[in-house]
């Protein structure tokens, strides 16, 4: 009985927990490699206290006269040597840092937004979920997410992955799923009374079992055609419609774009840019406007500003 316990328990132990995206592995790999550095240091250290303790004691026969005050080799060692390992960690980490927030063209975008004390999820034909995240297998999927009260954070173990989510702007996240199955989704961030039960899971399935979940789901307008619909109620097409007699911005493929403002600078129309135009248009006023936009601020949700951006951001894909 003891021998197949202890089986079980050698077939379960991982030194690291299990690696279920594109992302994990450089993680892994870094964090190993930093373990090694600083155990090796550490090891390096304690074996020269214990040398010129054993070598220097009260007693001993080592040479103690007329020590050297200056080597000039070992001081550029050991300056340069750990300046050089510093900066190769900083330039590797950098480099699998910049790739998380580089999205490929066709990830599968999920509007997330945090409230207290849940996730609510959104995918582009609709289909909502509360707590959970149906993904396929091998196909990048964009996470754009925003916090409708505190802020949260959104941090799936098994991904290596944790981005903030953030009252009043936007952020983005994108992964890879490398492994079918169920793997925890937790808030990492403390967000309030019930925080610890802010938990969810991310459900990593075939392509073909994606598709049919998708389908599936209850017949709604898509993310983007609820965006168009709030578009024409709010009035926006109105004055941004490319027919429109008043003299307002086209913003038909204006996602990525780069803008013009009126006090000379340039920035790209992220989805922050998007954002604020929505609810604090006269921040960034385009160049050759007037501001004259009223602000939204108070009469849209975060949902709801999720789905303009997706329309927005649909335009773009038609042109």
């Amino acid at each position: 009985m003891s021998t197949e316990v202890d089986a079980g328990l050698s077939a379960g132990f991982h030194l690291l927990d299990q690696t279920a995206s594109t992302a994990a592995t450089p993680v892994d790999a870094l964090f190993t490699a930093l373990v090694i550095l600083c155990g090796s240091v550490a090891l390096a250290v304690c074996a020269l206290i214990v040398f010129f303790c054993v070598r220097y004691r009260h007693g001993s026969s080592a040479a103690r006269a007329g020590p050297k005050r200056t080597l000039t080799w070992l001081e550029v060692a050991w300056t340069l040597t750990p300046l050089l390992i510093f900066v190769g960690i900083c330039a590797w980490s950098a480099r699998d840092y910049l790739r998380l927030y580089r999205p490929p063209p066709e990830a599968l975008p999920v509007a997330v937004v945090a409230k207290q004390w849940m996730w609510k999820l959104q995918h582009r034909n609709g289909r909502r979920e509360i707590n959970e995240l149906h993904v396929p297998l091998g196909q990048p999927v964009l996470l754009r997410m925003s916090a409708q009260d505190a802020i949260h954070s959104f941090y799936v173990p098994a991904f290596r992955l944790k981005q903030d989510v953030l009252p009043g702007r936007i952020t983005a996240l994108w992964f890879t799923p490398t492994q079918l199955g169920e793997f925890h989704l937790f808030c990492a961030e403390y967000c309030g009374s019930e925080h610890s039960h802010m938990i969810g899971r991310v459900v990593v399935m075939r392509p073909d079992d994606f598709s049919r979940w998708l389908a599936e789901g209850p017949a709604q307008p898509s993310l983007a055609q609820y965006g168009f619909a709030l578009f024409r109620q709010l009035g926006c097409s109105g004055c941004h419609a490319a027919g429109s007699t008043v003299h307002a911005p086209l913003l038909d493929g204006l996602p990525g774009r780069r803008v013009h403002l009126q006090d000379g600078r340039a920035i790209v129309a992220d989805d922050n840019y998007l954002r604020d135009s929505i609810l604090l248009p006269r921040k960034d006023v385009v160049a050759g406007f007037e501001p004259v936009m009223p602000s939204f601020a108070g009469q849209v949700s975060e949902e709801d500003i999720q789905a303009l951006i997706a329309y927005l951001h649909a335009t773009g894909e038609t042109r």
